[in-house]
């Protein structure tokens, strides 16, 4: 999907007309190729200006190239646009120009939309990590496939991922690498708002049936699912959730994994700064372990969620609370000599970690890595 769908056009001098003519294209890229009279090369990178088409959906784009007055005539521009592809290689479109007199003035890349066509500053990734719907689709789908997987082939086979939620950082894998078979699972049904989700964010709705993902509504304790039948599973944010303890997911995630597949685990460290779950009431990372039990639940029911990083929901104060009885307190050293004496062994992982606590009485109990550690993400290859 991703390989086709992209046609680039000259408009005028330095500016190229992108026409996308497929639902949409990924991970769009352009740079500048300067091949001066004198024989020298020069690139210059679209990225460099700060600029990163994550994606854009079907229609016409105008994308203007920098421009400078240094420039001799007869120097030849090739703007060369192209779309990330499912294996990792790129389709490329490129556009040659030559310089017949000097610019006026210097100028740098700008990429808009023509009329009848979604303005770009409307899409999600024009905004960034400040858009929820970015955060999701875009950057957590690129976390998994290139710095947590790297591109590795296994994410184009069988893919299983258990607690997929509303299914958005899914379908931005699955639209970029096109795996074989995609099934998502998990029981509370959120993947059933993805197509209006879409629809609110301007990627068009039909690109989730296009994914293939299979959704399903199985519990990650009883995957309805055959032994060795996948080469990755995910979990991104559930194993803390899992009411009564993840071990039985976990044997599950290890029964339906074919030897030497692949596991992704990002699971929520309760010590850590994002482990509680309850930023949405309070501003203090750690209020949950200075704070006794009844006095957290009187402030979390008497507060007033501030909704952040939601697919839609307005969920009251006492689902929140409930949430947070039920989380798993996950630490790090635990959770790898859980895999490891499963038969997983690690592959590459990740951790981040806050640049600052400050230990007040309450948490001296706690050590400095259980506090220190923010996040994991981890891949363990299944050796047993």
């Amino acid at each position: 999907m991703s390989e086709a769908g992209l046609i680039a056009s000259a408009e005028g001098f330095g500016v190229v007309a992108l026409e996308v003519t497929a639902p949409a294209v990924f991970d769009v890229d352009a740079h500048l190729r300067i091949t001066r009279p004198d024989g020298s090369i020069e690139d210059r990178h679209l990225g460099a200006a700060g600029i990163d088409p994550a994606w854009l959906p079907r229609g016409r784009f105008r994308l203007e190239a920098p421009t400078d007055p240094a420039w001799p005539t007869g120097t030849r521009l090739d703007v060369i646009a192209s779309t990330g592809g499912p294996d990792g290689r790129r389709h490329a479109e490129p556009v040659t120009f030559e310089v017949d007199a000097p610019a006026e003035h210097a100028s740098s890349w700008r990429l808009g939309s023509y009329s009848g066509t979604v303005p770009i500053e409307q899409l999600s990734w024009s905004q960034g990590m400040s858009n929820w719907f970015y955060r999701h689709f875009d950057h957590a789908a690129r976390v998994v496939m290139d710095l947590m997987f790297a591109g590795h082939p296994k994410l184009q086979g069988d893919v299983l991922d258990v607690g997929c939620g509303d299914g958005i950082t899914d379908l931005g894998i699955a639209l970029r690498r096109q795996p074989k078979r995609f099934v998502a699972v998990d029981p509370f049904k959120g993947y059933e708002r993805l197509p209006a989700i879409c629809e609110d964010h301007h990627l068009p709705p039909e690109l989730v049936r296009q994914s293939r993902i299979e959704f399903r509504s199985d519990d990650g304790n009883d995957l309805q699912l055959d032994d060795d039948s996948f080469d990755v599973v995910l979990s991104w944010g559930s194993l803390e959730h899992i009411a009564g303890g993840y071990a039985q997911t976990l044997a599950e995630i290890k029964r339906v994994l074919r030897p030497g597949g692949l596991f992704f685990a990002h699971p929520g460290l309760f010590y850590g700064s994002a482990g509680n779950h309850l930023g949405e009431f309070f501003d203090d990372p750690w209020i949950h372990l200075k704070l006794d039990r009844d006095e957290l639940q009187r402030r979390v029911l008497a507060g007033t969620p501030r909704y952040m990083d939601r697919a839609g929901e307005k969920s009251p104060p006492e689902q929140y609370w409930q949430w947070y009885t039920e989380l798993n307190p996950i630490k790090l050293p635990d959770f790898e000599q859980e895999l490891r004496g499963m038969g997983f062994e690690p592959w590459r992982f990740a951790l981040r970690t806050d640049p600052v606590v400050e230990y007040t009485p309450e948490l001296q109990q706690h050590d400095m890595v259980t506090l220190g550690i923010a996040e994991l993400y981890g891949v363990f290859r299944l050796v047993a």
